[in-house]
């Protein structure tokens, strides 16, 4: 873990915000220079603390109506099993987050897709295809009440 200090948090927390602010405007707002401020956004990224920057989009206006999480096990867990399926699952882009669980299912899935139909094809003609897949269950979201990409410093 890199050591933050209050000026590196006062600049991540602007960016996380708007990832488009300059470094001038952000300078201004945290009382540095520019170019110390350039230097400290580019340590940032450096030590891999900024990943990359993003434009986040209304997947409604966009025609993504169905957010649906999908929990699955696997038949065999064994690393060369796990590894492959880790492997064919990652390509598909309509699933946006993959992580791997404890309990009761090995793996989640968020898959945004435009309505059910298209959720239903993805599943018959992709997801289903592997074959490592003991079990699927899916729940869609019917209502996003939060939706933050900000984490708090």
């Amino acid at each position: 873990m890199v050591a933050l200090d209050l000026i590196d948090i006062k600049i991540l927390n602007m960016l996380q915000r708007d990832a488009a602010l300059s470094a001038k405007a952000i300078a201004d707002k945290i009382g540095l220079s520019v170019s110390p401020t350039y230097d400290r956004i580019n340590k940032l990224k450096a030590n891999g603390i900024i990943e990359k920057n993003v434009i986040l989009l209304n997947r409604e206006k966009i025609g993504l109506g169905v957010i649906a999480y999908c929990h699955l096990s696997l038949k065999s867990h064994s690393t060369q099993t796990s590894s492959a399926f880790e492997e064919q699952i990652t390509v598909f882009e309509e699933i946006m987050e993959i992580v791997k669980l404890s309990g009761n299912y090995d793996y989640m899935l968020k898959i945004v897709t435009k309505d059910l139909s298209t959720y239903h094809d993805f599943i018959e003609s992709k997801l289903a295809k592997l074959s490592n897949i003991a079990n699927l269950q899916t729940s869609f979201v019917m209502k996003e009440l939060k939706r933050e990409t900000a984490y708090k410093l």
